[in-house]
């Protein structure tokens, strides 16, 4: 009897092991806890911010470009206002020397290529020492400034003005014979001296004396400059003869 149950026994624990292997297989390969696991760890998350996508390096040269042509349009701008500055006299507003001897080479050029006729008049002020001397470099500077809106008044916006230093002018004459540039240097003339100035009690007149240097084919800046400087010397002289006769 004892045989017989210990056999009943050993059946009944054989059934329940090969009812678990059933039911393993049944299951399927890969779908056990470990098998899980694995897969979930190895699913990847999903990202939680945006990854930024470096900048083309076309796009940088383009970016570099324009801003460096910022840069030189800036500098150039800057160039020509200092040139500007460095050829204007600060209390007239026209050209100082430098400017003027530009303008008048660049004119000079201009006529030898396209043979025009242009005149350059140098004009200096009468009695100006006397002036500053007598009622300060303010009465001066007051003179100087009447006589240069006389010079714009008289000359074309095409014509050029440029103090040479002190109580000097130059004016730079397009387009007229030696004629006209005579007759327009006599009206500058006549035109200055009908200025009057009164300081504190007493009129002033200035004056100016003008000599003419015509630009042709075979001017120089420099020695049209000292011929229109050696006539306004011979006409000052006269001028002061004339005052001491009459």
């Amino acid at each position: 009897m004892k045989k017989k149950g210990k056999a009943k026994g050993a059946e009944t624990k054989a059934g329940a092991g090969a009812a678990a292997t059933a039911k393993r297989r049944k299951a399927g390969p890969g779908r056990g806890p470990a098998k899980t696991a694995a897969k979930t760890a190895a699913k990847p998350r999903s990202a939680s911010r945006t990854v930024s996508v470096p900048e083309s390096k076309p796009t940088r040269d383009r970016d570099t470009i324009r801003q460096l042509r910022r840069a030189l349009s800036r500098a150039l701008k800057l160039i020509q206002q200092l040139q500007a500055s460095a050829e204007t006299d600060f209390l007239l507003g026209t050209l100082n020397r430098r400017g003027f001897e530009r303008e008048l080479t660049r004119a000079i050029a201009y006529i030898k290529r396209y043979h025009t006729s242009a005149a350059v008049i140098a004009l200096d002020v009468d009695r100006l020492k006397p002036i500053n001397d007598a009622f300060g470099h303010g009465a001066g500077d007051e003179v100087l400034k009447a006589i240069v809106s006389v010079l714009k008044a008289q000359v074309r916006a095409s014509d050029v003005i440029g103090r040479l230093g002190g109580d000097e002018f130059a004016v730079l004459l397009w387009n007229l014979n030696e004629t006209e540039a005579r007759a327009k240097a006599a009206a500058l003339e006549q035109a200055i001296d009908r200025l009057a100035f009164l300081f504190g009690k007493s009129t002033v007149m200035a004056g100016a004396s003008t000599g003419v240097a015509m630009l042709g084919a075979h001017a120089e800046t420099s020695k049209s400059l000292e011929a229109a400087d050696s006539a306004m010397y011979q006409r000052k002289a006269q001028r002061r003869h004339e005052a001491s006769v009459s």
